[in-house]
């Protein structure tokens, strides 16, 4: 029997996919369940949903345990086999709030802001230290433990955790399985899961910007075909002047005609994620790709608004039930448990899987999972213009994590000037001053910096 520790249980609706995953494959049906939080509003919602869920599709057999604060942290981890990683620092408000609107007052905008860019950076600020708590406790009561962190910035956390800690550690996105799909999609090219059954991808580079360095349908390459498709629509949808006629993955198709390759991640993050598109001397560009400014918070104020109307029917649905999702993390736990093989896209230490990219850089490649844990296999080396552009994001994760752990400010600072958008739109001066207001305005939520 397997113990499974999801810290952060008040994600209601991430901890339904997570675990009622694990509910649904036999090797895990009677497993230990340690639901942790510091919400007890948003613990006890997902106990009641899981409770539910457990009774359906279970017949009761896994065993749900709560526990709500820090000092109940250890006995949530004590003794368990993974530890599922899910929290987020700070929440909406205060900190997302900051992220982006201090920026704003020195000329800076954002998408999304959690994976690089300023709010990428002192979102991993205010994380790391919480993470290499919950690693020491883990030290001590679970140390054999796999830690499965699907919190985001994904590379900086997991890179922390792996360089900070003895914790066996791989972080996890859904940006890999979705790639294709989403292309395919976008450019009209199928419709359904049936018209794909046959169609394989090759992906390797770093979370939120690895790339589609192979597609095959039936063994056949599909790529050139795809691309000529992208390049007809993408002209149009630039032309186009109502907002309606656009596509919303316009940067991914730009950055596919100009570098070669398809991005994992949305145009909304990779549009931050480079100097081009996201600039306060081109402002027409914003509307020529369909950019979404702003996107996160606008999210965030829908999510807080719908969850107020959806939680019953989530958390006191006594007829809940549940399906196997896309998320790799039953199936890894499954791997490990059982020892049946498992490939997934997984985001751990650069051991030579990428001959471009260096050593303690976190990389996305394909791993494999069984009774050994996780491992990854051999890339080669990626196109150069593509390691290029990963290495301007990687120098970010790398300064990021050396603040976090050295708590010098100077690196924050280093961070965010080699951060290619915050770059590309300030000046030297006004980086270090935007930092210093950040981290005032972040107050006890970050620690002290030297």
């Amino acid at each position: 029997m397997a113990k499974i520790t999801f810290m952060g249980a008040g994600s209601s609706v991430f901890a339904k996919n997570v675990l009622g995953d694990c509910m649904c494959r036999d090797s895990l049906r009677d497993s230990e369940i340690a639901l942790y939080d510091i919400d007890g509003e948003r613990l006890k919602q997902s106990e009641m949903m899981l409770n539910n869920l457990n009774k359906n599709i279970n017949n009761g057999r896994a065993k749900i345990k709560t526990y709500l604060g820090v000092p109940n942290r250890k006995k949530a981890l004590k003794g368990s086999d993974f530890v599922v990683n899910a929290i987020q620092v700070g929440g909406y408000e205060p900190s997302t709030v900051i992220d982006f609107e201090i920026p704003k007052k020195f000329g800076l905008r954002q998408t999304i802001a959690d994976t690089l860019g300023i709010g990428g950076i002192f979102r991993a600020l205010r994380t790391i230290p919480v993470m290499l708590d919950f690693a020491a406790d883990m030290e001590k009561v679970c140390p054999d433990a796999w830690f499965l962190n699907y919190t985001n910035p994904m590379s900086m956390l997991t890179g922390a955790m792996l360089r900070a800690t003895s914790i066996k550690t791989v972080g996890l996105c859904h940006s890999v399985q979705g790639c294709t799909g989403s292309l395919l999609w976008t450019l009209g090219l199928y419709q359904g899961p049936g018209e794909r059954d046959d169609i394989r991808q090759h992906v390797a580079g770093i979370n939120h910007m690895g790339w589609l360095l192979k597609l095959t349908k039936g063994g056949r390459d599909i790529y050139p075909e795809v691309k000529a498709v992208a390049n007809e629509k993408l002209d149009a949808w630039r032309k186009a002047k109502n907002p309606k006629d656009k596509s919303g993955n316009m940067v991914r198709l730009e950055i596919m005609r100009k570098f070669g390759y398809y991005v994992t991640e949305s145009s909304e993050h990779n549009a931050e994620y480079m100097p081009y598109w996201i600039k306060s001397n081109y402002p027409e560009l914003i509307a020529e790709y369909n950019i979404p400014l702003d996107e996160y918070p606008r999210r965030c104020v829908n999510q807080i608004k719908e969850w107020k109307e959806r939680y019953k029917d989530l958390c006191e649905n006594a007829q809940l039930t549940h399906t196997l999702s896309h998320e790799y993390g039953s199936s890894i736990m499954e791997a490990v448990v059982t020892n049946k093989p498992y490939q997934f896209g997984g985001n751990i230490l650069n051991h030579g899987f990428i001959e471009n990219l260096p050593a303690d850089a976190v990389v996305e490649v394909p791993c494999m999972a069984d009774s050994a844990g996780v491992q990854g296999t051999y890339v080669g080396k990626l196109p150069v213009q593509l390691a290029a552009l990963n290495m301007t994001n990687i120098n970010v994760h790398l300064t990021t994590i050396e603040a976090a752990l050295t708590r010098k400010r100077e690196h924050i600072y280093h961070a965010a000037m080699l951060d290619p958008h915050t770059s590309a739109e300030l000046s030297i001066d006004d980086i270090v001053a935007m930092c210093d207001a950040l981290i005032e305005a972040h107050g006890d939520m970050l620690p002290a910096y030297k």
